[in-house]
């Protein structure tokens, strides 16, 4: 990814963000959002990809990491805090590329609201239901 179009992906991460609902704002308060251009080979190891291949860097287009809401108990000293990561390749990827930022743009929301649904509970099930598949 070229700084340009790290620097335009996050413009138009910034575009979705303005535009979130309120309750999900208050997530992002809370959890804060990485933005990178793809994950480490580790992080694709753990999901099974292998890291070798030419576009396996390209299967994750976000990841939430930590302990869901509905999961927090008052006593869990020590638990690393939730965080969420964008991985800025694959959602240019999946949104067919630099040809259409809109898409682009739709992508990254459907992958941010992904990931804030996994922060409050909700399962893949759940989120595919939602249309956040």
């Amino acid at each position: 990814m070229t700084p340009e179009e790290r620097a335009e992906f996050d413009r138009l991460f910034d575009g979705v963000l303005g535009r979130l609902p309120q309750q999900a704002l208050e997530v992002i308060d809370r959890v804060p959002v990485i933005l990178e251009d793809r994950p480490e080979p580790d992080l694709l190891r753990e999901f099974g990809i292998d890291p070798t291949g030419p576009d396996a860097h390209l299967e994750l287009c976000g990841l939430h990491t930590g302990v869901m809401d509905t999961e927090l108990e008052i006593e869990m000293d020590g638990v690393l805090p939730s965080q969420i990561h964008l991985f800025r390749e694959a959602i240019v990827c999946h949104a067919g590329g630099w040809d259409d930022p809109g898409e682009v743009e739709r992508q990254i929301g459907i992958t941010l609201l992904h990931e804030i649904g996994h922060q409050i509970g909700l399962d893949e099930d759940d989120l595919d239901d939602l249309g956040f598949g």
